[in-house]
């Protein structure tokens, strides 16, 4: 059992919890470079059994990324905003009056959510609802000679 069987039971829990209703499982696509690159899609092996846990659909080919983006980090909220804007583009065939939950490894200002979810609703979904593993914070670092209270 891999740390994505183990927290797709966590996150199915958490899910159950909050009563959504909802008809397919749809990870955040990786770009094909970086699939390449890493030779795995860390979001795919957490939605999968995600979606084996919920008793869902898991249809991995809903969304696609249909243009490369530069890597988020470093950049700005409104950076990271343009650098997903229309990056993304859904299969009606697949998506189509369903209730999505698409799913993500680390959320940081919501932008790929966005993106992804725009690209979800103008396939014709119904609705959309977003899970993601972490949650990034902001990072605060304490000046010398400043006191940590």
């Amino acid at each position: 059992m891999g740390l994505g069987d183990v927290l797709a039971v966590y996150l199915a829990e958490f899910t159950d919890s909050l009563h959504w209703s909802v008809d397919i499982v749809v990870p955040v696509p990786l770009s094909k470079k970086r699939l390449q690159e890493r030779g795995y899609n860390q979001v795919a092996l957490i939605a999968y059994p995600f979606s084996l846990a919920l008793g869902l659909p898991y249809r991995p080919k809903a969304l696609r990324r249909h243009r490369e983006t530069a890597s988020q980090v470093g950049l700005t909220a409104a950076e990271r905003r343009e650098n997903v804007r229309q990056a993304f583009v859904a299969d009606p065939s697949l998506v189509k009056t369903k209730r999505v939950l698409l799913v993500d490894d680390i959320a940081t200002t919501g932008a790929t959510l966005a993106a992804c979810s725009q690209a979800l609703v103008q396939a014709g979904a119904q609705e959309v609802f977003a899970l993601t593993v972490a949650r990034a914070i902001l990072h605060l670092t304490r000046r010398p000679n400043e006191s940590p209270v």
